[in-house]
């Protein structure tokens, strides 16, 4: 699995659409977070958990995303609100038999900085990338 810091994240997406592979831009968080909070435009939601259960499903993930990639060879990058969950799905999807995956390091959020706030010290927002809201 790559490990790509926000920016670098934005401009392997974007070298992956030049290239003409198709990337599948795919935000593992919860569909509330992804619409309330923000999120790159493009993505694709498919929770890691979602509410009430708050348990992950590896294998129904990998499912999920297979059905939506269509192929295991496609790549694949995964956002979350700080990069944990990422990993998480990432290593699920690898050991399923995704072969490009990627993840946002810090997400989009980013850390908490020591005012329990997020978006202050790094993350896709913080980086000024593209991002919309509902």
């Amino acid at each position: 699995m790559k490990h790509l810091q926000p920016r670098q994240a934005w401009e392997w997406y974007q070298e992956q659409v030049a290239a003409q592979a198709d990337p599948l831009f795919v935000d593992v968080r919860m569909e509330i977070e992804s619409l309330y909070v923000g999120r790159p435009p493009g993505v694709v939601n498919i929770p890691w958990y979602e509410y009430p259960d708050l348990q992950a499903d590896a294998a129904r993930f990998a499912t999920m995303v297979e059905q939506e990639a269509e192929r295991k060879d496609r790549p694949v990058l995964l956002i979350c609100r700080s990069g944990k969950r990422t990993l998480e799905a990432g290593n699920a999807l690898e050991a399923a038999g995704f072969t490009q995956v990627a993840h946002v390091v810090h997400g989009f959020e980013g850390d908490l900085d020591e005012n329990f706030h997020r978006s202050t010290l790094n993350g896709w927002r913080h980086s000024g990338l593209p991002w919309e809201q509902m």
